[in-house]
């Protein structure tokens, strides 16, 4: 592409000479949208209009890139637990190569510096400003992956096939910001519900024009498959001049900037969500028990929960706004961990198993749900609830006071979207004290 051209202007004309029909009505633009380039309505759009549909041979994947040959007789060699591995070897050749007809897509993205994952800060500053949301644990497990992939599959594969690869150019730095990418862009098929149990998920890909959209939990647009294309379409009217938003899933605030690189501000994200780390539960637990036989008791209950598969050493219990999201879980672990020695003993003798209708009905953990729990279980909750909040660096009055308008203009970026995830998730938490007060 020439320098100096306009990036959106080529992409708009690739899109037409690769079959992507787009909308007269919508606009790629970088003005009026949230974060970067996005799609803006130009005029009044009803419910259900098709904004762009994608032929399937304009999709950028492993099965249409120009190594698609040698991708398909490595496949097994390129197994790897993310399953991304060919999708990203077909991006590092895409977007190095001179000759691509990808070109005018990549251009949207001059350099992928513009991609602002946690994984790219410092680990100072990964830990000072998401210490407590989960964050710096996901990210330190995925480049923990990404350097393991990379070494063990990526490079060997370049070192096969030399007339294609150069290591020099297609480097770990670069194989790092298109996993941003591809976390940031890409799509994955839904699969049948047939298929489900017996396949894994489908490789990722990128959809052009598709990719552009933002993202916001109450979103106006929707992507759908068809065997010949994938159409984004309407879900409501939309007004001239709005910007248009996909949904990339129900995301809490920490998976938004985990996996893309922003966070939704109080309170427009209402899929976020607050966990509490199952071992802190079996730590209030732990600091309630008197003496050493009340201690065991916990360490039974817990080995036992262990083996009914409610809890285990990395999970987390998942607290949304309304309800706890692994209810099951939480239900049964509060109830035997508040048992008494001889309770435990009866109820292990059933196996974990309980003939009890009573049971049956308040096992969805609703607010209303969690306010009428039984006391002990409602103390267990709130002192695992209070281990949480001291895990953050601050505590909900610091964050409210950052969230001011004076001083929130002096933040950083990543500053901003640190506090929009922490502020979230203190604010579920605090929700979650009183109820159980």
């Amino acid at each position: 592409m020439a320098a100096g051209g306009d990036p959106a202007a080529a992409f708009v004309a690739w899109c037409g000479a690769a079959g992507v029909r787009l909308s007269p009505k919508v606009r790629l633009s970088r003005q009026g949208t949230v974060s970067g380039y996005g799609l803006v309505a130009g005029e009044e759009l009803a419910a259900g209009e098709l904004l762009v549909a994608v032929p399937r041979p304009a999709l950028l994947s492993q099965h249409t890139c120009g190594i698609r040959g040698l991708l398909r007789d490595a496949q097994d060699a390129l197994q790897s637990q993310s399953g991304w591995v060919p999708l990203l070897l077909a991006l590092l050749y895409e977007y190095t190569a001179s000759s691509s007809p990808w070109r005018p897509y990549f251009a949207l993205w001059e350099d992928f510096r513009s991609l602002d994952h946690p994984m790219f800060w410092p680990e100072e500053e990964r830990s000072r400003l998401l210490q407590g949301t989960g964050i710096p644990e996901a990210v330190e497990k995925d480049l923990a992956n990404i350097h393991l992939e990379y070494s063990s599959i990526v490079l060997p594969f370049m070192q096969a096939h030399p007339d294609v690869f150069d290591p020099k150019v297609h480097t770990l730095e670069l194989y790092k910001q298109l996993v941003a990418f591809v976390m940031a862009y890409s799509f994955q098929e839904p699969l049948d519900e047939e298929d489900e149990d017996e396949k894994g998920p489908n490789p990722p890909m990128m959809v052009p024009v598709a990719d552009i959209l933002n993202h916001v939990a109450n979103h106006n647009a929707n992507l759908e498959y068809a065997p010949k294309c994938l159409r984004m379409v309407t879900t409501r009217p939309i007004s001239k001049g709005q910007e248009i938003f996909n949904t990339y899933g129900q995301m809490a605030n920490w998976q938004l900037l985990h996996m893309y690189g922003f966070a939704e501000p109080y309170p427009g994200n209402t899929n976020d969500t607050a966990d509490i780390q199952m071992v802190t539960v079996r730590r209030a637990a732990m600091q309630r028990a008197k003496n050493e036989a009340q201690r065991q008791l916990v360490s039974e209950q817990w080995d036992f929960l262990c083996q009914l598969e409610m809890v285990g050493e990395e999970g987390a219990f998942v607290v949304g706004w309304d309800e706890v999201l692994t209810e099951e879980e939480l239900s049964v672990t509060l109830k035997v961990l508040c048992m008494s020695e001889e309770e435990f003993k009866e109820y292990k003798e059933q196996d974990g198993w309980e003939d009890d209708s009573e049971e049956e009905e308040s096992s969805t953990l609703s607010n209303e749900a969690l306010s009428r729990l039984k006391a002990p279980c409602k103390k267990l909750l709130y002192d695992s609830v209070l281990l949480t909040l001291e895990s953050y660096r601050s505590d909900l009055k610091a964050d409210q006071d950052l969230l001011k308008k004076e001083a929130y203009e002096k933040l950083s970026q990543r500053e901003q979207q640190a506090l929009h995830v922490r502020y979230g998730q203190k604010r579920i938490l605090h929700q979650l004290l009183e109820l159980v007060r």
